[in-house]
């Protein structure tokens, strides 16, 4: 994949056919926690209260057409230093490293966006391979199992915990 066609930039109404087409993919949904939209209302929605409002959520575009999404949720208080990231890409360019590189344009930028981030963490389902290679492509450290971590979808599932510093290099 030719990095220059890939880009991450804020969300936009003007998104929603393409966002419709992979939010609406239950194999993209899977691993996140809101279900898959199936509706254009649904999605716009979503565009206007969630990823338009979130402070720093991002839409992963292939030439300029969005196909996935970045996010950052930053805790508060004292915990302000650390945040998680997520991130989700249509299942047909999955395996074509578009995450990979979109994640890497996320870490060039987010701690700038946000001076007092040291630590990101990503939490990956044990079951999700493919984004296990992702995180440590870029220059995740691995950390940890967190047993029965989260419910989601009607079911406990345990997590993988990988950590990226602010000092940390991006690979």
């Amino acid at each position: 994949m030719d990095p220059s066609r890939i880009s991450i930039r804020p969300f936009k109404l003007s998104d929603v056919d393409d966002f419709l087409k992979w939010a609406s993919d239950d194999r993209v949904t899977s691993n996140l926690r809101w279900n898959s939209i199936t509706t254009t209302e649904e999605a716009l929605k979503h565009l206007k209260e969630v990823a338009i409002s979130h402070p720093w959520r991002r839409s992963i575009c292939l030439d300029h057409r969005s196909i996935g999404c970045i996010s950052i949720w930053q805790y508060s208080g004292d915990d302000r230093c650390r945040a998680n990231i997520g991130y989700a890409v249509a299942t047909e360019y999955w395996g074509q490293g578009i995450a990979t590189i979109a994640l890497k344009m996320a870490l060039s930028s987010v701690f700038q966006d946000i001076p007092e981030l040291v630590r990101l963490e990503a939490l990956v389902a044990v079951k999700n391979k493919g984004s296990q290679r992702v995180v440590e492509k870029v220059g995740f450290s691995k950390e940890g199992l967190l047993r029965k971590y989260t419910f989601c979808k009607g079911e406990f599932r345990d997590l993988i915990i990988y950590s990226f510093l602010s000092t940390d290099k991006i690979l």
